[in-house]
């Protein structure tokens, strides 16, 4: 799995993103740090051309905004036509019935190679109670394993809940991984930058399951390893990008800490 990370600086997938215009930024540098090449749009003039050369496809919804909610659809179903993976990054599902019907919208239009988000996000697209506001999860994971491959299963893709232990299923086997510190939840936008991570190493391999998680790897652990010595938010924030950059097998052997179930 770790051997992935060398796909994605050999190949420099052309990562395309829907995505949330209060971290568009990060996601963009995360994409580069990483070795991909990020590529944004809101443009319903080239969405089918545009589509086409992309090597991924990642569609964010955290920030709502009316005008772009069709070109959403629209670039989810260009995705489909065109068999480029595609990573649904449901922010705030919870938050409001918009946000709810949107996400629907999209489950039931739209064929997801992977679905991310906090452990409430992803409980509440599969039916079941939770506890949060805004954007924010105020869930546990405990049990969270059944419950993700259950919603794999129904969805038909990877599934990813994102907490004290981040859990990636595609239905059958279950990652868990375990790296991580708790600063990732006090930087804006490190969920968004997690799914163009994934955007990258889906657009490296056909990998779908070890790419997601490899995904999630990155952000986790390199946010460990910008944390080892407690530094401050801001500073943590700069270190976060420069691990990653520095990230590489070597490192991901030595410091992973992967459980498959």
């Amino acid at each position: 799995m770790y051997s992935l990370i060398n796909k994605v600086k050999e190949i420099n997938p052309l990562v395309l993103h829907y995505t949330n215009e209060v971290t568009i930024n990060d996601c963009a540098n995360i994409t580069l740090a990483l070795g991909a090449s990020p590529l944004m749009s809101f443009s319903y003039e080239e969405v089918e051309e545009i589509v086409q050369v992309a090597s991924s496809v990642v569609i964010n919804i955290g920030t709502m905004k009316s005008s772009n909610l069709e070109l959403f659809l629209q670039a989810g179903k260009m995705a489909n036509k065109y068999n480029k993976p595609v990573v649904l990054d449901p922010v705030g599902v919870f938050a409001t019935k918009t946000r709810a019907n949107f996400v629907k919208r999209l489950l039931n239009e739209v064929r997801f190679t992977a679905i991310k988000g906090n452990v409430a996000e992803i409980k509440y697209i599969g039916g079941f109670d939770v506890k949060g506001k805004g954007v924010d999860s105020f869930d546990d994971d405990k049990n969270i394993d059944e419950a993700i491959k259950k919603i794999a299963n129904k969805l038909e893709c990877v599934v990813c809940a994102t907490g004290k232990v981040d859990s990636v299923t595609d239905g059958n086997r279950i990652i868990k991984i375990y790296n991580g510190t708790p600063k990732l939840k006090y930087i804006t936008g490190t969920g968004c930058m997690c799914a163009s991570l994934m955007g990258s190493y889906l657009g490296s391999s056909d990998k779908t399951l070890e790419a997601i998680s490899m995904g999630i790897m990155t952000m986790s652990l390199c946010g460990q390893l910008a944390d080892k010595e407690n530094i401050s938010i801001g500073d943590f924030k700069v270190e976060l990008m420069n691990n990653i950059y520095d990230l590489d097998e070597e490192k991901l052997n030595k410091f992973g800490k992967v459980e498959v179930i």
